[in-house]
C-alpha cells in the first residue's frame, strides 16, 4: 500500500491511511475523541470592504501607486488603514479612483475641482439618505395617526342619533324633559 498524498485543501480523515486509534495506550493519550467539524468564520464582502493593498488598487485603477498616495494626501480618495497604517482600498475606492482619473484626463478638471465634485456628490448622497429616512418616518407617523383615528371612531357610541335640522315649512318646537 502506497501512502496517499495529502491535499491541504481537503480535511484530514481521522481514520485515514494510518488507521484509527493512533496514540492509544501511550502515556498521556486517552481514547481518541471524534473530531468536530469546524466551520471557518463567514466574512461578508461588500463594495465598502477594504481588501486591496495599494499595489493591487493601483493596478485595478490603472494609476501609479504614488498617484494613489497623492490622492490620499489631497483627500480625493481616502482608503481605510490597517493597524500598521497600511492603506486598504475597497471596490468603491477603486471606482472613485477611476472617476478621478476620467475627470482629470478626459474632462480636463483640476484636482481642486474634482475634490469639490466629490464633496458635492457625497453631500447629495447623504441628503438622499436623509430624505428616505424622513419619508419613512413620515409614513410611520401617518399610519400611527390613522390607527389612532380608527380607534377613536371605534369608540363612538352607536346609540346616538344624528341631528337633522327641521324642514323650512315646519315651525314645531320640541321640548325635552328628562325623566325623574
Amino acid at each position: 500500500m502506497s501512502p496517499t498524498p495529502m491535499n491541504p485543501m481537503q480535511p484530514m480523515d481521522p481514520d485515514g491511511p494510518i488507521g484509527p486509534g493512533l496514540g492509544e495506550g501511550l502515556p498521556g493519550n486517552g481514547p481518541r475523541r471524534p473530531r468536530r467539524a469546524t466551520t471557518p468564520p463567514q466574512y461578508v464582502l461588500t463594495e465598502d470592504t477594504p481588501v486591496y493593498v495599494i499595489s493591487v488598487a493601483a493596478e485595478l485603477s490603472g494609476l501609479h501607486p504614488q498617484t494613489l498616495r497623492q490622492y490620499d494626501r489631497l483627500g480625493l480618495v481616502s482608503p481605510d488603514r490597517t493597524a500598521g497604517r497600511g492603506r486598504r482600498y475597497s471596490a468603491r475606492d477603486i471606482q472613485q479612483l477611476r472617476d478621478v482619473q476620467r475627470l482629470s484626463q478626459d474632462e480636463g478638471i483640476n484636482l481642486a475641482g474634482i475634490k469639490r465634485i466629490i464633496e458635492l456628490e457625497n453631500q447629495v448622497t447623504a441628503l438622499q439618505a436623509r430624505i428616505t429616512e424622513l419619508a419613512d418616518s413620515l409614513e410611520g407617523a401617518a399610519s400611527a395617526l390613522q390607527q389612532r383615528e380608527a380607534a377613536v371612531h371605534a369608540s363612538y357610541r352607536r346609540d346616538l342619533v344624528p341631528y337633522q335640522p327641521p324642514t323650512p315649512q315646519s315651525s314645531a318646537l320640541v321640548v325635552w324633559r328628562p325623566k325623574r
